[in-house]
C-alpha cells in the first residue's frame, strides 16, 4: 500500500486567513496545511479518502492522474466533500462511486442535485452514491473496506479500516469500543489531533495520543490539525518515536 497525505489541516486550513501567529507565518512548508484528504494505492485499487475544497490544488501538487476506483467519505461537512465537482477530469477515465453513510448521501443529494439526478447535464461529474454502514465491510475491486463508527461530537460519522493494515480516522472526539476493536492490529494508523486545547467535537493532541496508545498500531500519523497544534518541528520532538506529525505531500509506503 502507498498512502499520500493530500491535506493535513482542519476546516480553516493553515495558515488561517487573517492570523499572524508563529504557525501561520512559518516558513516551514510542513506548517502549510490544506484541508484533510488522502490518496491510497492498494495492490488493485486507487481510493480517495474525502474530497474537500482544496482537492483541485492537491491533485495539481501531487501530479497524480489516473483512474480513481472509489471515494470514501467520512462525513458531509464541507471541508470533506467540497471538492467533489472537481473530480470531473478523473471522470473522463471512468465513472466514480462515492461511498458514504445514508446521512451524508442525503445531504449530498440535496446540496449537489445536478450530480445525482437521472439525466445530468453534459460536463457534470460522472459520480454516483453507494451507501454503506458501519460494521459492514465491502470491496472496491479486491480491496476490503470496513467502515466503522466515530463520534464527531454528537454526530456519528465514519472512519475506515482498509485491508488489515491501515486505519483512517478523522474528526473524532470519541469512538465506541467496537470501533477500537476493528482497528486493533493495523500497521499504520491515521488519527486526527486538532490542537493542544480541548475542543467540543475534535480530539486534542493528548486525547489523540491516548487513542493511538489504545489501538497500538506500529506507526501512527496525526492529521486534521489547526494552527493551535503548534509548529510541526516542535510537535515532532515531543511525540513518542512511533507517532509522527503528518504533513501535506507525505507518502507512507507499507
Amino acid at each position: 500500500m502507498k498512502l499520500r497525505i493530500l491535506g493535513s489541516g482542519t476546516s480553516t486550513g493553515v495558515p488561517e486567513i487573517g492570523c499572524r501567529c508563529a504557525v501561520c507565518t512559518s516558513t516551514d512548508a510542513r506548517d502549510n496545511r490544506l484541508r484533510t484528504s488522502a490518496l491510497l494505492e492498494t495492490d488493485d485499487a486507487v481510493l480517495l479518502i474525502d474530497c474537500g475544497p482544496d482537492f483541485r490544488e492537491q491533485m495539481l501538487r501531487s501530479s497524480f492522474f489516473g483512474k480513481i476506483d472509489g471515494v470514501l467519505l467520512t462525513h458531509e461537512h464541507y471541508d470533506h466533500v467540497g471538492g467533489l465537482d472537481d473530480l470531473r477530469p478523473f471522470c473522463r477515465l471512468s465513472e466514480i462511486p462515492i461511498y458514504s453513510d445514508a446521512y451524508t448521501a442525503a445531504h449530498l443529494r440535496s446540496r449537489m442535485p445536478y450530480c445525482f439526478v437521472e439525466h445530468t447535464y453534459p460536463g457534470a461529474p460522472r459520480i454516483y452514491l453507494q451507501e454503506v454502514e458501519a460494521g459492514k465491510p465491502f470491496f472496491v475491486k479486491g480491496t476490503e473496506v470496513l467502515p466503522l463508527q466515530v463520534m464527531h461530537g454528537r454526530l456519528p460519522i465514519l472512519g475506515y479500516r482498509i485491508g488489515k493494515r491501515l486505519g483512517y480516522v478523522t474528526d473524532m472526539l470519541t469512538m465506541p469500543d467496537e470501533s477500537y476493536d476493528y482497528l486493533t492490529g493495523v500497521d499504520v494508523l491515521i488519527m486526527n489531533a486538532l490542537r493542544v486545547k480541548p475542543h467540543p467535537t475534535h480530539q486534542s493532541i493528548s486525547e489523540a495520543l491516548e487513542a493511538v496508545r489504545r489501538i497500538g498500531a506500529r506507526e501512527s500519523f496525526l492529521i486534521h490539525m489547526s494552527h493551535g497544534a503548534g509548529l510541526h518541528a516542535d510537535m515532532n520532538r515531543l511525540l513518542p518515536p512511533h507517532v509522527h506529525v503528518a504533513y501535506d505531500g507525505l507518502i507512507i509506503d507499507f
